[in-house]
Formats: C-alpha cells, sequence, structure tokens
C-alpha cells in the first residue's frame, strides 16, 4: 500500500521545497507554492511515478492528500 512517505519526496520535488511534511489532511492551503500550475505538475509526477492515469472529475473531488493517496491506491488496486 502506497503511503505518505511515498508522495513526500514527489511533493518536495514539485514544489522545490524540502521541508515539506504530508499529512492526510494536508491541502493546497497548507503548501505556499501550490497553485493551478503546480497542482498540474504534480499530478503529471503521480501519474509517471505510479504508472497511472487520473481523470480530471476524480481530481476536483479531491479535499486533501490523504484523498488523493487513497485514490491513488485504489488505481494501483491496493
Amino acid at each position: 500500500m502506497t503511503n505518505l512517505n511515498e508522495l513526500e519526496p514527489i511533493f518536495r520535488k514539485v514544489f522545490d521545497d524540502d521541508s515539506i511534511l504530508l499529512q492526510r489532511e494536508t491541502t493546497s492551503d497548507d503548501i505556499e507554492e501550490w497553485d493551478s500550475l503546480t497542482h498540474m505538475n504534480l499530478v503529471v509526477a503521480l501519474e509517471l511515478s505510479f504508472k497511472i492515469k487520473f481523470a480530471l472529475g476524480e481530481l476536483q473531488k479531491l479535499k486533501n492528500v490523504g484523498e488523493m493517496l487513497d485514490l491513488i491506491n485504489r488505481k494501483l488496486g491496493k
């Protein structure tokens, strides 16, 4: 099962911030650089890292990193 420790390096690289510590409750409001452009970069980085594809509708429903993690695990069948 994929966990937050696997997501943190991806977030740190996309946002160019080694201090990011993810929690399930983390939202875009918690990361200063998280805007629409970096969100798209994050989506692409996650898709490449986990070899999955997100549908636009799936991403719009996500409220926090925990829900993103749950979606990744569902896509991976874990």
